[in-house]
């Protein structure tokens, strides 16, 4: 059993910066991937971002690409997200989620994580 708690969403000016953490209990933390996902209002939950349970291998939305970095601490059992650049369009509650040594090409889908938090939201205007 994993729970996961987000914190670190706020409001903040277009071109902004906000890092989002992600923080897990269980012993079992370094054998999941984690990934962050973002709703905003009348829209489907869509991925962001992703990381394996180990760090080695990264994913991202092409719209996120190049302005947000993942990473872990495993040490810490914590996943951070750290967003650059923001636009207004990044406006979403975003969620982290947690599932067991999934293959990459499975980090899109949202029916791949078992696990998720109750999200943190991020508001950036114009």
């Amino acid at each position: 059993q994993v729970q996961l708690v987000e914190s670190g969403g706020g409001l903040v000016q277009a071109g902004g910066s906000l890092r989002l953490s992600c923080a897990a209990s269980g012993p079992t933390f370094s054998s999941y991937a984690i990934s962050w996902f973002r709703q905003a209002p009348g829209e489907e939950r869509e991925f962001v971002a992703a990381i394996s349970w180990r760090g080695g291998i990264t994913l991202y939305a092409d719209s996120v690409q190049g302005r947000f970095t993942i990473s872990r601490d495993n040490g810490k059992n914590t996943v951070y997200l750290q967003m650059n650049s923001l636009k207004p369009e990044d406006t979403a509650v975003y969620y982290c989620a947690a599932a067991y040594k999934p293959s990459p090409t499975n980090y899109r889908i949202k029916r791949t994580y078992d696990y998720w938090g109750q999200g943190t939201q991020v508001t950036v205007s114009s």
